[in-house]
């Protein structure tokens, strides 16, 4: 072979490895990018499954305290507006984050006056669907914590991810974005007060 083949083969080769690596990083992306959208689905229907137990919630104590009627409608405004509030995950800001929790926390503490009625009424503390739906809303808030977390860590790999030098190139030239995290609301080192 010819000094001139040789070359060309060289470059062929480095372009090779070039073009390989730049779709490799490209789908690390791609992929990085679903993980953080799943995750997001996943904090959506966390919370999806908390608002669908209210209206039961709410009936069951409903019947037991039928004068509380303000603490039920704010239970339901409260519902309503958080789940309003849509987050497109692909796009999401710290500021629309910040929105959907703070819709997410007023139905937290309207359904915190909810269940301390439950301390005004024996008989409702002790009905089994009372206790059936309360344990379920405990389950609920846990598992929303940890689908929180879990996209939290997810949108922290992808933020690196595209940060990354040399993988930055390529997620610049996709035009990805740092994704927004879930952050602690103000004053929430602070118990909640629940008055009536």
């Amino acid at each position: 072979m010819n000094k001139k083949t040789v070359t060309w083969i060289v470059v062929l080769g480095v372009l090779a490895i070039v073009v390989i690596w730049g779709v490799s990083r490209y789908n690390a992306i791609i992929t990085a990018e679903e993980n953080v959208n799943t995750a997001w689905s996943q904090v959506e229907n966390q919370y999806q499954r908390r608002a669908d137990l209210i209206p039961n919630l709410v009936e069951t104590v409903k019947g037991y305290a039928a004068h509380e009627s303000e603490t039920f409608e704010s239970v339901i405004a409260a519902r309503a507006k958080a789940t309003q509030v849509v987050v497109d995950p692909t796009h999401a800001t710290a500021e629309q984050i910040a929105a959907f929790q703070a819709a997410q926390g007023e139905l937290t503490q309207a359904l915190g006056k909810l269940m301390a009625i439950s301390e005004s009424y024996p008989a409702l503390k002790a009905s089994q669907n009372f206790s059936a739906l309360q344990s379920q809303l405990e389950g609920t808030e846990n598992r929303i914590t940890v689908a929180r977390n879990n996209f939290n860590e997810v949108a922290r790999q992808f933020n690196t991810l595209i940060r990354r030098f040399p993988t930055n190139l390529i997620a610049n030239a996709m035009n990805a974005e740092k994704r927004a995290y879930f952050e602690a609301t103000d004053g929430a080192e602070q118990a909640p007060k629940v008055q009536f």
